[in-house]
């Protein structure tokens, strides 16, 4: 099943007679909600979703975005219109992190139909496609997430996973390095952890590289044969988007929700800093 699905392509499935359900999950770091973008102009047909409130749970421990509670996740999902037996598509109007987290929480919770709209509502507008105002009417949902189809980790398993296999921190070259980190209280990676920033998973325009050039990338990171992968980032949302960019180039990764945000509250964790895993 493809993990992505393309401007031109989307045009062609929402003339159909029963389109696939469409989420607009925009969201920034730090920023404003999206929901008042949203409201301004959307693809026709798509709904709007929370990230902060519906794909993540209030800040603590666990890290910045944890997982959300089941219950919360499902009746959100539900509200959106969601359903089990059909298929979703989902965009955001940045980087696409919001949208593959999107994509991760309904594939891990086990909806077998999730695809994200390669380079989101820019792509959208710059293949001729226009935006509404329209808020659609919705029909009450029937999903009930199954957590568990896809590969999670804690922070435990995360250390494993750097020691016996390849742990990917998406974030960018400069906090792996401890240069910097503007969000969480220490600056550095998880030992072991190799530098891997979903920035090169896209082209300048947002739209990930082809299938071929990312997989010749994760290779050249390690991602061999046999070799198991996980991902991290600072929060859980910029990882799923390498996820999703591993599971175009065919190959399976399981994601560290928790994190650097998780992680670094931590004083008993270790921590490396520089370019090299440590």
């Amino acid at each position: 099943m493809d993990a992505i699905i393309t401007a031109q392509q989307w045009a062609s499935v929402s003339d159909g007679e029963r389109p696939p359900t469409l989420l607009d999950v925009r969201y920034r770091p730090g920023g404003p909600p999206g929901l008042p973008q949203y409201e301004a102009g959307h693809l026709p047909g798509a709904v709007y979703v929370d990230l902060e409130s519906a794909l993540a749970a209030p800040a603590g421990p666990k890290g910045r975005h944890p997982l959300p509670d089941d219950a919360v996740f499902g009746a959100a999902m539900r509200r959106a219109g969601v359903r089990f037996d059909h298929p979703v598509v989902v965009y955001d109007d940045g980087l696409g992190w919001a949208a593959a987290r999107a994509w991760w929480m309904l594939r891990w919770a086990g909806h077998p139909d999730v695809r994200v709209l390669d380079g989101g509502l820019a792509a959208w507008t710059a293949s001729g496609g226009r935006l509404t105002p329209e808020v659609p009417p919705v029909t009450e949902g029937d999903f009930v997430p199954a957590p568990g189809a896809l590969p999670l980790l804690d922070a435990d398993g995360a250390a494993e996973l750097a020691r016996r296999g390849l742990l990917l921190d998406a974030r960018a070259g400069e906090r792996y390095r401890g240069e910097v980190e503007p969000l969480d209280a220490v600056a550095g990676h998880i030992p072991g952890a190799v530098s891997a920033p979903t920035t090169d998973n896209v082209t300048a325009d947002g739209c990930f590289l082809p299938a071929g050039e990312l997989a010749a990338r994760f290779a050249g990171l390690g991602a061999s044969d046999g070799v198991e992968v996980g991902v991290y980032c600072g929060s859980g949302v910029s990882a799923a988007h390498e996820v999703l960019a591993l599971a175009i180039a065919g190959i399976p990764a399981s994601l560290y929700v928790g994190s650097w945000s998780e992680w670094s509250s931590d004083p008993a964790r270790p921590v490396a800093t520089g370019p090299q895993p440590g």
